[in-house]
């Protein structure tokens, strides 16, 4: 699993970008078909915002934005909603490779 971060139009403290780092290598506890994910930090309207692009094999790559006051929380709020994202579609990989059982045949 790569993983890249980087600013548009800014530097991102080495600080950040270990936290960073360590925040979204824990992705891969979710949904272990991760092949890349690259952190980018922005301002929006003079508040920090966190751009996650997670690449998955077989599917379209999943994108969260968060904009708070410090980029940290903004990290944490992103990382918590691609967990959701992540953890919903491997929810749906798995019941369509294994529907539940129904109810037993009645005679």
């Amino acid at each position: 699993m790569q993983i890249s971060v980087s600013g548009r139009h800014q530097h991102v403290p080495d600080s950040l970008q270990g936290y960073a780092t360590d925040k979204v290598g824990k992705l891969e506890r979710f949904y272990d078909r991760i092949q890349s994910i690259e952190v980018v930090f922005d301002l929006e309207g003079g508040r920090p915002a966190v751009e996650l692009i997670v690449s998955v094999e077989h599917s379209q790559p999943f994108v969260t934005r968060w904009v708070e006051s410090d980029p940290q929380t903004a990290l944490d709020r992103a990382v918590r909603h691609m967990e959701e994202q992540l953890r919903r579609h491997k929810e749906r990989l798995r019941n369509r490779k294994h529907p539940e059982p129904g109810p037993p045949p009645s005679e």
